[in-house]
């Protein structure tokens, strides 16, 4: 089966930050806003080289949403940025009333997403968001994978006219997709090619689908395995085109099973191929304060976890 190189741990959201400076030399339309989390959220390069396009509006979430769409009227192409639970929960009515329901071309950047931004605990780490921004009409929803993959959904986004929910994290990860790759919204990347279980993934998922890819390998069952970087709108045909393959399929995310990834590939199923799925996702509940290795793997999202899955949903063939 073919592999995959981690070329060295780095954190989503400095791939942001990446993306977000090369923007701003690029594109001059291109504005920043943060609420009080510069550094978190590694917007500093782009506050230093273009000042004058960089508003810190404090600790005041919804109105730098506000702000964001109002600067969409004078063409401008805002980028907002704090962490995801204040990037969706905090300001949800702001979102929906003033940049989706008029179509806002506004880029909601959203940090320390999932459970994996750790010690700070369940009030921080939000586990609905994808739930809450996918089911807005005409949102477009991107979770990315690694540091090279966020950075280049940050150039993406800034050419796609409308609002986009772009999802990224804390803690660093294994970087291993293309340095130079073309980001496509909407368009699923096959990593692995297999005939006997479809695994689709998406975020820090990913990475370790692939690892139980090879753990699956080892004991003889050929796993497919698709990074599905964008929820919404969802390429439909990437997984009814694995799964007329393999029959069956899991899916993976940092996201509570309600309102993700996975049922967003259920509907899919049921409405084209119905096929036996397994979930590995959190289960209906809160997070809670712990390092993030701790807590993937006390709420089942690893490798081991997608391994044992993908061999229950094998077995319902």
């Amino acid at each position: 089966m073919k592999t995959y190189e981690n070329t060295g741990n780095k954190d989503t959201r400095s791939g942001f930050g990446a993306g977000l400076e090369e923007l701003g030399k690029k594109n001059e339309h291109v504005v920043a806003l943060c609420a009080d989390l510069t550094g978190s959220l590694k917007m500093d390069a782009f506050r230093d080289n273009h000042p004058d396009r960089f508003f810190q509006v404090g600790v005041a979430e919804a109105n730098m949403m506000g702000v964001a769409a109002g600067l969409t009227i004078g063409g401008k192409i805002p980028f907002t940025g704090t962490f995801a639970n204040f990037s969706t929960g905090r300001v949800y009515d702001q979102i929906r009333q003033s940049i989706a329901y008029s179509h806002k071309n506004v880029k909601i950047c959203a940090s320390h997403a999932g459970i994996t931004l750790g010690e700070d605990g369940a009030t921080h780490q939000i586990l609905e968001d994808i739930g809450l921004m996918k089911m807005l009409p005409g949102m477009t929803v991107i979770n990315s994978c690694d540091y090279n993959q966020t950075k280049a959904a940050t150039l993406a986004i800034a050419e796609h006219n409308g609002p986009v929910y772009l999802r990224f994290g804390r803690p660093k990860v294994p970087n291993f997709t293309p340095i130079d790759q073309k980001f496509e919204i909407g368009k699923a990347i096959k990593l692995v090619d297999g005939t006997d279980v479809t695994i689709i993934a998406t975020g820090h998922l990913v990475w370790e689908a692939l690892e139980a890819a090879k753990m699956l390998d080892d004991q003889g069952i050929s796993a497919e395995v698709i990074n599905i970087h964008t929820i919404k709108p969802l390429d439909k045909d990437a997984i009814l085109n694995s799964v007329a393959k393999t029959s069956c399929v899991v899916t993976a995310e940092e996201h509570n099973y309600l309102g993700g990834l996975g049922e967003s590939v259920s509907r899919v199923l049921t409405l084209n191929h119905p096929a036996p799925q397994e979930f590995v996702a959190t289960n209906d509940t809160f997070g809670e304060s712990g390092t993030p290795a701790q807590l993937m793997a006390k709420y089942g999202l690893n490798a081991e976890a997608i391994l044992n899955k993908a061999l229950k949903v094998c077995r319902r063939k």
